[in-house]
């Protein structure tokens, strides 16, 4: 996605961390709990209700957290969050403070108690739908960081339209960073700007701009994708990577060309096999260590704990929504999560590059998202200032 505006190249080094959570006393509702939440649902809605019958069956389900908040003894709202299996995303499928408890901040406390578990679940999104006609409740949601992106036409009983909201979750860890965050400006260019924020932090001189993000590309490129120009293989990224003074480490779990699955041409395909040829043909001739194995946890852990940081390849499906491979930026470890810088802005839906630099992924969903088509490719560039021993 090209940049609105060229000041977007120049981001704060670091991404101050949110306020944190309140402490939240809520607990998971309970069988007996169910007359008095079909009781809310009565008096908080006038149409699309859950019914006694779906309360009883979220409790149940595994994909669903459904939780309660009490207030002298009563239950006084709740929140019902749902989890996609195999995805970075959740959705607040609905939240409700009983209206004789309101004016007591339960709303805003259960709001955050869903973020917390949402986040505890492993995912960094929460998304979800608000009536059109609701101003309190959308007010509560921009007050707490939701940013609108899109729109439900006709989504209610009574044809009202919904307003789509989402959220950037981040916990309570700290998440700060000295890694510069750049976006990358076109949609093939996503590993020149991984590449480019590694050099701008391991290089305080480095020299960076469009035309150096583009002979990044064109050094890096295996030439054709889907359709369009062609992305940047691991190879081709680690050349580049030490031409311009960084030491690299590959690793890779599949040896030959890369990116095959979905060629059709035969054409094209002869093209990119030659130009991944030439890659690997100057690997070794360079004193680039390639190691043919899929990456694991202690590999990026033990790299930014001596200070590296590492180029990893993803399937942007469960970021982005389109099943491409997608270079992502690791720069830091909180003990249960990685960050990333993520170089895709999306403007359309107006992000900012706030949205998408130092975004804590929990370790056990990030190593399933880095891999990518039918062969379960793994790709990564481990990348540092210093030899590496």
């Amino acid at each position: 996605m090209p940049y609105e505006n060229p000041a977007d190249w120049v981001a704060a080094p670091t991404v101050p961390a949110p306020r944190p959570l309140m402490p939240t006393p809520t607990r998971p509702a309970r069988a007996s709990d169910l007359d008095r939440l079909v009781a809310i649902e009565e008096l908080a809605f006038q149409t699309d209700r859950i019914s006694r019958r779906s309360f009883r069956a979220f409790m149940e389900r595994k994909t669903a957290m459904l939780h309660v908040i009490e207030q002298e003894g009563e239950v006084a709202g709740y929140f019902l969050v749902l989890f996609r299996r195999n995805s970075a995303l959740s959705r607040l499928y609905s939240i409700a403070v009983h209206p004789g408890c309101s004016g007591h901040g339960l709303g805003t406390q259960l709001l955050q108690a869903a973020e917390q578990a949402a986040f505890e679940g492993g995912r960094f999104v929460l998304r979800l739908e608000v009536r059109e006609d609701n101003p309190g409740a959308i007010a509560l949601y921009r007050k707490h960081g939701y940013r609108e992106w899109g729109r439900y036409l006709d989504y209610y009983e009574d044809h009202t339209d919904a307003l789509r909201f989402e959220k950037v979750l981040r916990g309570d860890a700290e998440v700060e960073s000295n890694v510069p965050y750049f976006p990358q400006s076109q949609e093939f260019t996503c590993g020149p700007a991984c590449l480019m924020m590694a050099l701008a932090h391991f290089q305080p001189n480095y020299r960076w701009d469009a035309v150096e993000e583009i002979r990044i590309w064109r050094e890096s490129t295996t030439i054709f994708m889907l359709s369009g120009p062609g992305g940047c293989g691991p190879l081709g990224l680690a050349l580049a990577a030490q031409r311009r003074g960084l030491h690299v480490k590959v690793l890779l779990s599949h040896e030959g060309p890369l990116f095959l699955d979905s060629v059709r041409s035969p054409a094209k395909r002869e093209v990119m096999e030659l130009a991944q040829t030439d890659f690997r043909q100057r690997i070794e001739t360079s004193d680039i260590p390639v190691e043919y194995r899929s990456l694991d946890l202690n590999d990026l852990r033990e790299t930014l704990a001596r200070g590296g940081l590492a180029l990893v390849l993803i399937s942007a499906f469960q970021m982005l929504g389109v099943k491409v491979p997608h270079w992502v930026l690791v720069i830091g470890d909180t003990g249960t999560h990685f960050v990333i810088h993520d170089p895709f802005v999306d403007y359309e839906v107006s992000e900012t590059p706030a949205d998408c630099s130092s975004l804590p992924i929990s370790h056990s969903l990030f190593l399933g998202m880095a891999q990518f088509g039918k062969q379960g490719l793994r790709a990564c560039l481990l990348v540092h200032e210093e030899p590496l021993p």
